[in-house]
């Protein structure tokens, strides 16, 4: 009998896209950074509005979640968990993936874009899995990102969502965040990703990068930022935001 698929959801969290490093937007702060009490506040109340934020990609195991956040690069995850909702109970381990071979998951996640490529790394993934690590998911960012296909994202969102790790995921919401607020302003996203690290309290950083996302996705959008419904409309350091 097929298992059922695990969803993990919060309120509104938003996939989490891979980015390639951009310019910070030119109207960012350059003001003076952050303080450590500024900082707190802004998370404490992140975890007071939403204290469990979870990602929205379907998965039944650690596995699974390294799959469908793979196969998320460039997509939705709305468009992944379709997918995947009828690729995993046939293929929930690396073995079973193999044997159902590149062509046939190809035909599964057709309608995800690129999905040539990430069939046949999703093969060879699972391959090396087997060969190298027991066919286990292995839990350091450095094996992770040696995996065809994974690169430090997908690293640092399943070591967030499968082993509790206090990683930081950065996409193109979370850098926007980091730069327009002042927060964390950055180059490229690891620039973002280490500036984060370095500021946010250990008690905040299981869920920190959920927090941002959601914030960039819903709130802090890129065209026309909804400041007056923002929470931390007071503390972030955009020079053009709407005072309320």
């Amino acid at each position: 009998m097929a298992k059922k698929a695990i969803t993990t959801r919060s309120k509104s969290l938003p996939q989490i896209r891979a980015v390639k490093p951009v310019k910070p937007a030119r109207k960012s702060s350059k003001s003076k950074p952050w303080t450590e009490a500024e900082v707190v506040e802004a998370f404490s109340r992140f975890r007071k509005a939403n204290p469990e934020p979870k990602g929205e990609l379907e998965h039944l195991n650690p596995y699974t979640l390294l799959i469908a956040v793979a196969l998320s690069a460039q997509a939705t995850d709305v468009g992944v968990n379709k997918a995947t909702r009828h690729l995993f109970p046939v293929a929930d381990t690396p073995e079973k993936m193999v044997a159902l071979g590149e062509e046939k998951v190809r035909d599964y996640i057709k309608t995800i874009g690129l999905y040539r490529n990430k069939a046949k790394n999703v093969i060879a993934l699972s391959e090396r899995l087997i060969a190298e690590y027991g066919s286990q998911v292995p839990r350091s960012r450095e094996a992770l990102e040696s995996l065809p296909g994974v690169g430090r994202k997908t690293a640092n969102v399943v070591l967030n969502i499968a082993f509790g790790e206090p990683t930081i995921a950065v996409d193109t919401h979370l850098f926007r965040v980091g730069n327009r607020t002042g927060l964390a302003p950055g180059k490229t996203p690891l620039e973002v990703e280490l500036g984060l690290e370095k500021i946010i309290p250990a008690e905040f950083k299981r869920h920190a990068h959920h927090w941002l996302i959601l914030h960039g996705r819903y709130t802090c959008v890129a065209r026309k930022p909804r400041c007056e419904v923002c929470i931390i409309n007071d503390l972030c350091r955009w020079p053009e935001k709407t005072v309320v």
